[in-house]
């Protein structure tokens, strides 16, 4: 199975990247998790936000993998338990699609990006920084897998 991050994002700190990659190499060949990094829209008082995400947006769906099942994070989705990710992984392994997971950049995903969303995800009702939330959506995927594979990992 592949899950693709797709984040609009500037350069992120290094402790991101090694983070992340720390994960994602954990999870071996089974799930392949990779990321796909969109430059954000040069922001200037002159340009509105409506426009820059229009921009943004339009470069993320166009990344997406062909026949992606699409997931956004959004603030205001769903809050998923570790059980509830373990179960949507194997709802996502029945269909043999690839998944792609998508992170907007500072004033949010583009109404397009929603739209075309098959699932809405909220990791949390604050507001994180990009580079935690691809941390965090990755330790959370290693975890899922975890315990779907009865690894000691989770221990809750």
């Amino acid at each position: 199975m592949r899950v693709t991050i797709i984040a609009a994002s500037n350069r992120q700190p290094a402790w991101v990247g090694a983070a992340f990659e720390d994960y994602a190499k954990r999870l071996g060949r089974s799930l392949t998790l990779a990321l796909t990094e969109i430059p954000l829209a040069k922001r200037s008082a002159a340009l509105p936000v409506e426009r820059l995400l229009a921009s943004e947006g339009e470069r993320m769906l166009a990344a997406l993998p062909k026949g992606a099942r699409v997931v956004a994070l959004d603030e205001r989705g769903a809050q998923w338990s570790t059980a509830d990710l373990v179960r949507r992984l194997e709802v996502w392994l029945g269909t043999g699609a690839p998944v792609a997971l998508l992170i907007g950049g500072p004033d949010g995903l583009a109404s397009a990006c929603l739209e075309r969303a098959d699932e809405h995800w909220a990791l949390s009702r604050l507001t994180l920084p990009h580079g935690i939330v691809r941390v965090v959506v990755a330790e959370a995927l290693y975890r899922a897998w975890a315990v779907r594979a009865g690894h000691p990992y989770h221990r809750a």
